[in-house]
């Protein structure tokens, strides 16, 4: 049996498909019936029915599913590891960072990083805190930047940023200029929000109910500029943490310290506990932690 052969079957499976698996994989479709063919042979099982142009797995192959992920990715730790002892300080990390804080914390960090590990590939994607944590959660991401708190047993993690959400309003709003505001009292206000993909999305909504309303939200966004100028222009207002707020200014809105009550927007960067990391990685938390002083969430205290 070839590790290869089981990496054919699960592309199968996945896809449901001899072609798709082949086009995934860049083989020819008989090479992978072939190879899928001989896996059955050594099993002494069928693993796919075979239903016109439909496959379905059998019981069997629901079987091998389960334990041929298991192999897979115990040859792929055992790979990533060799690698290490190699002491190859090059590498490919998948990292998830959502639009804000990329371009709020990062750019520098990820520039010193290159400098001095200019072999290793660092490959960004930006999307809300919510969806970074389930696809670092799902293995699609070695490492991520959430907003906390999380769950301790998934994940390990650091803290490395503590900030109070403001509120920003259009320049000529009645709380413009005013020294704070609270949240009761924009019970009436329209709201520009970030999308549903992004944790702040559901804790504003949560704090607004806690107050005694439901917010009115009339525009949604994954960009904190866009938020910003749909403020600026008058269609409502918006809760954006305070490095936002500082970039925002002078752009026809008025930043106003919200007080009752303080919202906390908390930033960390996570990665699967139970994932062996590879040394790209390992130095990649290890760079972060030093240059943004990142402390681990468990020994923070509130």
């Amino acid at each position: 049996m070839e590790i290869r052969h089981l990496t054919y079957f699960l592309e199968t499976a996945r896809l449901k498909s001899f072609t798709k698996a082949a086009e995934s994989l860049y083989l020819s479709q008989p090479a992978i019936s072939k190879a899928i063919r001989q896996l059955e042979e050594e099993l002494g099982a069928t693993l796919f029915d075979r239903i016109g142009k439909r496959i379905e797995l059998t019981d069997a192959g629901r079987v091998v599913v389960e334990q041929a992920q298991a192999i897979t990715q115990s040859f792929s730790n055992l790979s990533a590891q060799l690698g290490d002892l190699a002491e190859l300080k090059r590498g490919h990390i998948r990292i998830g960072l959502p639009p804000m804080v990329g371009s709020s914390f990062f750019p520098k960090v990820i520039g010193a990083f290159h400098d001095r590990y200019p072999d290793v590939t660092l490959q960004v994607f930006e999307d809300g805190a919510k969806t970074v944590e389930s696809d670092v959660a799902e293995g699609l991401l070695d490492i991520g930047v959430v907003v906390l708190p999380l769950s301790f047993d998934v994940f390990d993690s650091f803290q490395f940023a503590e900030e109070r959400l403001n509120l920003i309003v259009p320049a000529a709003h009645a709380l413009a200029g005013a020294p704070s505001a609270k949240l009761s009292e924009l019970a009436q206000e329209n709201f520009v929000f970030f999308r549903e993909d992004f944790t702040l999305h559901d804790r504003i909504i949560s704090e607004c109910l806690q107050a005694g309303f439901r917010p009115k939200i009339v525009y949604e966004s994954s960009q904190w500029d866009l938020i910003s100028e749909m403020v600026a222009a008058g269609l409502g207002v918006a809760l954006l943490p305070e490095t936002i707020c500082r970039q925002a200014s002078g752009k026809a809105v008025c930043i106003v310290p919200l007080q009752e009550p303080a919202i906390w927007w908390r930033l960390g960067v996570i990665w699967r506990k139970d994932r062996y990391q590879s040394y790209a990685a390992r130095e990649w938390i290890s760079f972060t932690r030093s240059w943004l002083g990142g402390t681990p969430v468990e020994e923070r205290e509130d």
